[in-house]
C-alpha cells in the first residue's frame, strides 16, 4: 500500500517540506481543552505534594504551561522515581492514569521513594487528540540533544534539574485504532516512503529497552495490570506492532538509539506502557485504572527486588 496515496498530503516519494507542514496543521483543530481537564487535576494536588511549572510550548505559553509534581519531603538517601504521560498527546490515560496514581496511590510510597511526575508532556497534542506536535514533529522520536521538539527538551531539562539519577521511570502511553488508520499513514507521508499497513494489539503490553531489558521487572508490571485489563497476545508471527514479543505481553526497542521518552534517563528500571482504549473489553476508567496498576506493579517489585 503506497503511503501518498492513502494520504491526503504530500507527493508520492518526497518528504514534507514547509507547506505540507502547514498543510497538515491546518487541518487540527482543537478538540478539547487542557485547561479545564488536566490543569485542575494537576492544582488539586498542591497540598501534597510540590506543584511547580518546568517550561511552556511557545506555541501559547499561557494556554500550554508544563507541570511536574514531586514529592514534598525529597530526601538525598531515597531513591527517584519519574512517571511520565502524554508525551502523545492523544493517549488520554497516560495523562490521566498518571494523574491518578498521583493522587490515589503515591503518598503509600513517598516513604521509599522521592516521586515525580510529568503528567502531561504535550498538551498541544492533548488538545488536538495528535500524536505530533505543531510542527509534525514526534515528541516521543526527539529525546536527544538539541531537540527539534520543545515537548521533548522540556522535559529533558526537567530531568537534567533532577538532584539524583532517576532509579525507575514509567512512561504511560496507548496504542490505538488511530496509530493504523491516521498516525502512521500520515509518518509514511512525511517521510515520503511506503506505509505498510500492520494490525493494532487488542490489550495491554509493555515496551521494555533492549540495553537493559529487566524482564521480570517487566513480568511484574504484567501481572499487576492483568488483574486490571486482559494483556494483548502476539500475532500470528509471535509479534506484537512489528517486534519480537519476548515473553507474556512484552517487546523491547532500543530506547535512546530511537529517541524515546524510555530513554530520557538512565535509570536502572524502565517501562512504557501501552494500553488499547479502543477495545470493547474496556472503558475509559480501566484504562486509567490499568496505568495505575502499571506503575503500582513496578515500584512493587522494585521495592522487593532492589538492593543498593
Amino acid at each position: 500500500m503506497n503511503n501518498s496515496q492513502a494520504y491526503p498530503i504530500g507527493t508520492p516519494g518526497q518528504k514534507w517540506g514547509e507547506a505540507e507542514r502547514l498543510q497538515w496543521r491546518a487541518t487540527t483543530t482543537i478538540k478539547r481543552e487542557y485547561q479545564q481537564e488536566v490543569v485542575p487535576k494537576i492544582k488539586a494536588l498542591e497540598n501534597e505534594f510540590v506543584v511547580e511549572q518546568y517550561g511552556a510550548l511557545s506555541y501559547d505559553e499561557e494556554r500550554y504551561p508544563l507541570f511536574s509534581i514531586k514529592s514534598k519531603n525529597w530526601q538525598a538517601n531515597k531513591p527517584t522515581v519519574l512517571i511520565t504521560g502524554g508525551v502523545h498527546g492523544y493517549e488520554t490515560s497516560g495523562v490521566h492514569g498518571a494523574l491518578k496514581f498521583m493522587a490515589n496511590e503515591a503518598k503509600r510510597y513517598e516513604q521509599h521513594f522521592n516521586i515525580i511526575a510529568a503528567p502531561c508532556v504535550s498538551p498541544w497534542g492533548y488538545e488536538t487528540i495528535n500524536r505530533w506536535n505543531p510542527n509534525a514533529i514526534d515528541p516521543n522520536r526527539s529525546f536527544y540533544a538539541d531537540s527539534p521538539a520543545e515537548e521533548s527538551a522540556n522535559l529533558m531539562a526537567l530531568v537534567a534539574s533532577l538532584p539524583q539519577e532517576v532509579l525507575v521511570h514509567i512512561d504511560l502511553h496507548e496504542t490505538t485504532d488511530t496509530d493504523e488508520t491516521e498516525f502512521r499513514p500520515a509518518l509514511a507521508a512525511r517521510d515520503g516512503i511506503d506505509y505498510e499497513a500492520d494490525s493494532i494489539p487488542d490489550g495491554f503490553y509493555t515496551v521494555g529497552d533492549t540495553e537493559l531489558p529487566q524482564l521480570e521487572f517487566q513480568a511484574a508490571v504484567i501481572e499487576s495490570v492483568a488483574k486490571v485489563t486482559h494483556i494483548a497476545p502476539a500475532d500470528a508471527n509471535g509479534q506484537i506492532i512489528g517486534s519480537d514479543v519476548v515473553q507474556h505481553g512484552v517487546i523491547l526497542y532500543p530506547m535512546k538509539k530511537l529517541g524515546l521518552c524510555g530513554g530520557v534517563t538512565n535509570c536502572q528500571y524502565g517501562t512504557t506502557t501501552e494500553v488499547y482504549p479502543d477495545s470493547p473489553k474496556v472503558t475509559d476508567e480501566e484504562c486509567n485504572d490499568a496505568q495505575v496498576a502499571a506503575v503500582v506493579g513496578a515500584l512493587d517489585y522494585v521495592l522487593k527486588n532492589h538492593r543498593t
